[in-house]
């Protein structure tokens, strides 16, 4: 049987910081973060499953994106771990949900952690495909497994 895709929408926001970048970005500022993810597998085929002719059931997916990105990002102030610790402490002081990432926050480097936690998470069969996350209405960023 051929290989299927599947995409899932999902939107969160959250704030991030470049450190070090040479432009308005370098400021803390927030977005309405919106990523399609694309899986792809073959359907199930048992007349026994309940699951038949799924890769995998869209609330699955849901789930999986949940638990390993949207409530870790959602409303997250994000920043890279080579931050001065005295802002650091301080922001977290400030703010309750404040994510340190081992890598400049950018869309791109985003959908590399988010690919590595969703293969972990997936059932076997079923394939991390593509990414989408758009950070505003005109600009966005892709991941494309290879």
């Amino acid at each position: 049987m051929a290989s299927i895709r599947i995409t899932k929408e999902f939107s969160f926001e959250a704030a991030h910081a470049l450190k070090g970048y040479d432009g308005p970005c370098r400021n803390i500022h927030g977005h309405s973060y919106k990523l399609s993810v694309t899986v792809s597998g073959t359907p199930v085929s048992s007349h026994q499953s309940p699951k038949r002719g799924m890769i995998i059931d869209f609330s699955e997916l849901k789930h999986i994106m949940k638990q390993e990105v949207i409530d870790r990002m959602d409303h997250a102030l994000i920043l890279p771990s080579d931050l001065d610790m005295g802002e650091m402490n301080k922001l977290g002081e400030t703010f309750s949900k404040v994510i340190v990432v081992d890598y400049q926050p950018t869309s791109e480097n985003l959908l590399f952690d988010f690919a590595e936690r969703i293969q972990r998470a997936l059932p076997p069969g079923v394939t991390l495909f593509s990414m989408k996350l758009r950070e505003t209405a005109t600009s966005y960023a892709e991941w494309i497994a290879e």
